[in-house]
């Protein structure tokens, strides 16, 4: 069990990991965009093969975090070396092929980080009595998000390139993955094939996949489209450039409201609440359209997706037991294949069948309902004296 003078290395570390991993390794693509686009006239086709890259990769990453015969403190270090080694490629080369491969190796490598961190620090948090604590991890995501929107805006204004940008935010994570060594010196054990080809015979641990699965769906299509709603009724390009780094920041603090309502309301509860207050706010601009609903949105979605991840990440936790890596390694393969699903499905209607945002925000909406739903009866929960082995 750790002890309580470890916990503050433990939280900062977890901090740091997802911070690296997920707001440059994840998201840093979204504020660079614009600027690839100005500085190498890479079009939105382009741009989003590129996204897609880094969605695929996700979902790669995320399935083999849950076989890789390694333990998830080498899953860390191996995932944050690739963060930092594909950021910096993405500056080293301008070659759109190129970036396919580099953007789906971010994508592999943030999985496996955010399952290890997820896996590492849940459990010794809990152990610890101090599980409220997993708010300030979690927060991790959201402040990578909003360093790296102001990083790379003050690179833009500065008149610094896209490419130096890339390299930059490459050095910061090599430079970064250092302060995570705390999580390097757990001794852990990797899963074994038994506890991995078991993973799914629960059928309570199949409901707990398909929430958070549809959970994914129902945050991608709002968080895909909206700020290109935003972006034709804002013309200010620095109020428009801020956007990012606030959304990273209510994330954030999000997280940190979490961990502080956990001691008072129940995690299921938290979670269902919180899913709910974000299918408002996906529906809000399709119901009564116009900036303030767009705001109202961003501010309903920003503030809960990661509030919904974090406790989606502790119900695995608590639920899994000795199977808690394998069970959150499925979780986040499901919110990836819900996140590459609402986009494809989105385009295709709309070719096809004439579908329009406004529809597909419904059913974002109706998505997410359907996972409040399942959230409805209780997870059972593994009771255990000791860690699992992660």
């Amino acid at each position: 069990m750790p002890n309580s003078s470890s916990v503050p290395a433990l939280v900062w570390a977890g901090f740091i990991a997802l911070a690296l991993a997920m707001g440059i390794g994840r998201f840093a693509f979204t504020p660079l965009l614009p600027m690839m686009q100005k500085d190498l006239g890479l079009g939105l086709a382009q741009g989003g093969w590129l996204a897609s890259a880094n969605y695929l990769g996700y979902f790669a990453g995320a399935l083999t975090a849950a076989f890789l015969p390694w333990s998830a403190s080498t899953l860390l270090r191996a995932g944050l070396l690739l963060v930092a080694a594909s950021t910096a490629l993405m500056g080293w080369t301008s070659v759109w092929s190129t970036w396919i491969t580099w953007r789906s190796v971010a994508g592999v490598a943030s999985a496996w980080v955010l399952v290890a961190t997820a896996s590492l620090c849940l459990a010794r948090l809990t152990a610890a009595g101090t599980p409220h604590k997993g708010g300030w991890v979690f927060a991790g995501v959201g402040g990578g998000i909003a360093l790296t929107g102001l990083l790379c805006m003050a690179a833009d204004l500065r008149g610094i390139s896209s490419a130096n940008t890339w390299l930059t935010l490459g050095g910061l994570t090599a430079v970064g993955l250092l302060a995570t060594c705390p999580l390097w010196k757990i001794q852990t054990s990797a899963p074994s094939s038994s506890t991995a080809l078991a993973r799914n015979n629960d059928h309570n641990h199949l409901r707990l996949i398909l929430c958070y699965g549809l959970f994914g769906f129902g945050y991608i299509l709002p968080a895909t489209f909206l700020p290109a709603q935003a972006r034709v009724l804002l013309d200010d390009e620095a109020i428009f450039g801020l956007a990012w780094p606030v959304f990273g920041l209510a994330a954030a603090f999000s997280t940190l409201a979490c961990g502080v309502l956990l001691k008072r309301i129940q995690l299921r509860r938290l979670w269902l609440l919180s899913q709910l207050l974000m299918a408002v706010g996906v529906v809000i601009p399709a119901v009564v359209p116009g900036l303030g609903s767009i705001i109202t949105a961003a501010l309903c979605v920003g503030g809960t997706f990661m509030v919904v991840t974090m406790l989606g990440m502790q119900q695995a936790h608590n639920s899994g037991g000795p199977r808690a890596r394998v069970l959150i390694a499925n979780l986040t393969a499901a919110f990836a294949m819900g996140q590459l699903a609402g986009p494809v499905l989105f385009s295709l209607a709309n070719k096809h069948l004439g579908v329009t945002l406004d529809s597909s925000l419904y059913l974002a909406c109706a998505a997410l309902l359907l996972s409040c739903l399942l959230l409805l009866k209780p997870f059972p929960e593994y009771a255990a004296t000791q860690l699992p082995e992660h």
